[in-house]
């Protein structure tokens, strides 16, 4: 019998929606019972957790407990949570819980270290809570690795996509994704994390791990306009079901390339972490991810 899946949900919704619609597209199953058995706390009550990080909002860690200490009354055998700013309080919620608790962060650098072995710098995409706790580069830099933060004008925009996300907008421009990259590239950097929940929801809809796996798309920097049409994302579940599961496309693990930077590959968090989950339930993911 497979463990029971608890996620702690909520930040924000849609971003809570897209993590349980990739488990479930990417876990092999032939059958309703062949699925992993999930607990949901769509937990909406958690304050922002960036704006605590910046002084200008309250501190969320009471509400991430009660989610955390709730799903495992319910009968949840572990636990992840798709928010990547919500780790900083990860240490917290572990102690007032007895069951495990996947660390999305911790298994992004894993995944990062093992994909890209010898990389020596990663691009950061994520919201100013995460750079301002760095919470990423106390994980990275326990293995050599330096994070690097896009330029002031650069990250405003990449805020304006979070953010625009969550206040339900219908078109969003994500311009600063491809702009990022650029600078990433500049500065020899190969390799970029999507940082944050909601630019998963935009890597689904731009397959973006799979356009800067390519040369070619990772110089089409400046080609037509990047506006995610939100309003499509409920087709979301048919995209994913496409995607590949932590950008794991055939990318030769060579870290002279990668460090180099000649091209650059994006790797977003919440599928790493989609992957883990699967495993650690028990499961096999989908035979459309590559191995």
């Amino acid at each position: 019998m497979s463990k029971i899946l608890g996620i702690i949900g909520g930040m924000g919704p849609l971003a809570t929606v897209n993590l349980f619609n990739k488990i479930v597209i990417n876990t092999d199953a032939r059958s309703d019972q062949e699925h992993i058995h999930m607990l949901i706390d769509n937990n909406v009550n958690i304050p922002d957790r960036t704006a605590f990080l910046l002084g200008k909002g309250e501190d969320p860690t009471k509400e991430l407990i009660k989610s955390a200490t709730r799903l495992e009354k319910a009968g949840a055998d572990f636990l992840i949570m798709p928010c990547n700013t919500a780790h900083h309080f990860y240490q917290v919620i572990k102690e007032k819980i007895n069951i495990d608790f996947l660390n999305m962060i911790e298994e992004t650098v894993r995944f990062i270290q093992l994909k890209y072995p010898g990389v020596k710098k990663v691009g950061l995409l994520s919201t100013d809570g995460t750079l301002k706790a760095k919470i990423y580069d106390s994980y990275f830099n326990k293995q050599n690795i330096q994070v690097i933060n896009p330029r002031k004008k650069i990250q405003d925009s990449v805020m304006d996509i979070i953010y625009g996300i969550k206040a339900g907008k219908k078109e969003i421009q994500i311009d600063a994704i491809y702009n990022a990259a650029e600078e990433f590239k500049a500065k020899g950097i190969g390799v970029f994390v999507l940082g944050c929940t909601e630019l998963s929801i935009v890597n689904e809809m731009f397959k973006l791990e799979e356009e800067f796996a390519s040369a070619a798309g990772a110089e089409n920097i400046a080609g037509a306009e990047n506006i995610a049409d939100v309003e499509n994302i409920a087709d979301i579940g048919n995209i994913a079901g496409d995607e590949n599961i932590a950008g794991e496309t055939n990318i030769a693990n060579d870290a002279d390339a990668i460090n180099a930077a000649d091209f650059i590959h994006a790797v977003d968090a919440l599928n790493v972490i989609v992957r883990r989950a699967i495993e650690f339930a028990g499961k096999n993911p989908s035979k459309r991810i590559p191995l």
